[in-house]
């Protein structure tokens, strides 16, 4: 087995691919010489992707990132970043080189990322294929707050199932921003919008990269847990919530603050999303019941 690591670190190196692997934490643990090149990526570093990205961004190198918005911009993509087993996409850099991105993802949250340089292909079309990547990316994106949406989200609570099918555990916590309608009602609707924006900002950097967060109404969001027990669900729930209570959203209303509640519901083999959901419905329900700011498990 070390001889076949050696003969692929070696043919790793030689190869003009792009390889790397980044690990459940979306740290880089692995790069061959042409990715950390086309990254500006030092031969010993190991980032985090989103910490490469903003300073790639900053310095106007590496990935082009059409965006005035740089956090927005990362926000929505880590929505969709390693939710999936598989995706292939076009990127391009700004030197002028053009590649085709494949991501594959492990149980465990490792991923492995192969990029082919594909500048020499026929480009006709290429505009419609960027349209089209553009178009689903905001078909899965809450335009409002920049995170995943209800179909992207929902989706992904089908996968956890289909997991837990074949032995996995995975646990789904429903939000819910306590009092919002007092909110807009007292501050007006752009005060609520700040709130929204700021709660989904600070739950999603919280948020692991195997876990799926995202916006299906109103005031109420998704966090899906997959291969996370009901204790660790707890635990990383509460932990939110505290983040949310220091929070102070409202430059004009320096004092505001606001709390959320959240229920929890573990996943069994026999669940449809519908009835997971309507469980950790039952204990947000039961949250809000027992004076809100907390959070309860099914």
């Amino acid at each position: 087995m070390d001889e076949t690591i050696e003969q692929f670190l070696h043919l790793s190196a030689q190869t003009e691919t792009l390889m790397a692997v980044y690990d459940g934490d979306d740290r880089l643990r692995y790069a061959n010489s042409a990715f950390r090149s086309a990254y500006f990526i030092e031969p010993e570093e190991t980032p985090l992707w989103p910490d490469l990205m903003r300073r790639n961004f900053d310095l106007g190198r590496g990935t082009v990132i059409r965006t005035d918005n740089f956090e927005e911009w990362l926000r929505s993509t880590q929505s969709r970043r390693g939710k999936i087993g598989y995706r292939a996409f076009e990127t391009d850099l700004s030197d002028g080189r053009w590649l085709w991105m494949t991501e594959a993802v492990q149980k465990n949250g490792w991923m492995l990322c192969i990029a082919s340089d594909i500048t020499r292909l026929k480009v006709h079309g290429r505009t419609v294929r960027q349209d089209r990547d553009q178009a689903i990316k905001a078909s899965y994106t809450d335009e409002l707050t920049g995170v995943a949406n209800r179909r992207f989200v929902m989706a992904r609570v089908e996968d956890m199932l289909e997991a837990a099918r074949h032995g996995s555990s995975g646990c789904l916590a429903v939000f819910d921003i306590d009092n919002f309608k007092r909110i807009n009602d007292r501050l007006g609707h752009h005060a609520g919008d700040l709130v929204l924006r700021d709660f989904a900002h600070r739950i999603h950097q919280n948020v692991r990269r195997s876990d799926c967060f995202g916006r299906v109404g109103g005031e109420e969001f998704l966090l899906v847990m997959p291969a996370t027990g009901p204790e660790d669900a707890l635990a990383m729930v509460e932990r939110m919530l505290t983040v949310i209570r220091f929070s102070r959203p409202l430059p004009d209303s320096p004092d505001f603050s606001y709390t959320c509640s959240a229920g929890i519901a573990a996943c069994v083999p026999t669940d449809s999303a519908s009835e997971l959901y309507r469980r950790a419905d039952q204990a947000l329900y039961d949250a809000k019941m027992s004076g809100r700011d907390r959070v309860r498990a099914a």
